[in-house]
């Protein structure tokens, strides 16, 4: 068999040379080109219709989902790359999809690589496999019903599992591979990323105020000015947030509530 055109997809510049590298030591591997977005990825793909793609999840802009959603039919056989993104990882084991988690050992990549290769023997090249076109688009129905019907989050504490609504969330906090949920006086930790739990919650009533934190907007009380040209945001709760982003931008969406 000819050797396996991948495509990678990594907006990390540090992620796409460690996979290049790896990728590198395997036999019977081609890697035709490298993205470091999803609106490249789109275009890459349709221009050199690779036989595997690794696929980042999070990424700015148009993210891994967004670059499914935007080929449908036409996306070759890929395999997900993310970091603790909890409900990704639970929704490609439930549509047998392969996955590696960040960080990943060579060995794990080197099953991708077997599985995807035992797949395109098997169908006789990229874009043949109907179940697995089945099971992307089953993916991409199931994580836009979440989106649209997300009103709690379900929080693992030991035993127990802990509904926390979204309705009730004062601000998300980033902390490590976590983030830290603060709600009606509460607080729940969950292994997921800021970005991927951005992409969950309602952008109408969510607002990202830094790298660390997301804020409802329904709890902003004030807004207040530091020396140069700082800012920080203070909720009805008396909590005090730095807000390192754009302070037009939050006070535009705040008219709107």
């Amino acid at each position: 068999m000819a050797s396996m055109r991948i495509l990678i997809v990594d907006d990390e510049p540090l992620a796409r040379e460690r996979l290049r590298n790896l990728l590198g030591r395997e036999d019977g591997v081609a890697i035709v080109a490298e993205c470091g977005s999803g609106a490249e990825a789109i275009e890459a793909i349709r221009e050199h219709r690779p036989d595997l793609v690794f696929l980042d999840i999070q990424m700015p802009g148009v993210d891994g989902f967004g670059v499914l959603e935007a080929l449908g039919r036409d996306m070759p056989p890929v395999v997900f790359v993310t970091a603790f993104d909890e409900y990704a990882v639970r929704a490609f084991e439930v549509h047998a999809l392969d996955y590696l988690l960040k960080p990943f050992k060579p060995a794990r990549l080197r099953e991708a690589l077997a599985r995807a290769r035992e797949r395109l023997e098997r169908t006789g090249g990229a874009g043949a496999d109907e179940a697995l076109t089945q099971r992307l688009l089953a993916l991409l129905e199931e994580r836009r019903k979440e989106k649209e019907t997300l009103s709690r989050i379900p929080v693992r504490t030991g035993e127990r599992v802990v509904f926390v609504k979204v309705e009730d969330l004062d601000w998300v906090e980033a902390s490590g591979n976590y983030i830290v949920l603060h709600a009606a006086g509460t607080r729940h930790t969950l292994r997921e990323t800021l970005g991927a739990m951005e992409k969950r919650l309602p952008a109408e009533r969510f607002h990202r105020v830094s790298r660390s934190a997301l804020v409802n907007l329904e709890r902003v009380q004030e807004i207040q000015p530091l020396f140069n040209n700082e800012h920080v945001i203070i909720l009805t709760d008396g909590t005090k947030i730095p807000l390192t982003r754009s302070v037009r931008e939050l006070q535009e969406k705040l008219k709107v509530l």
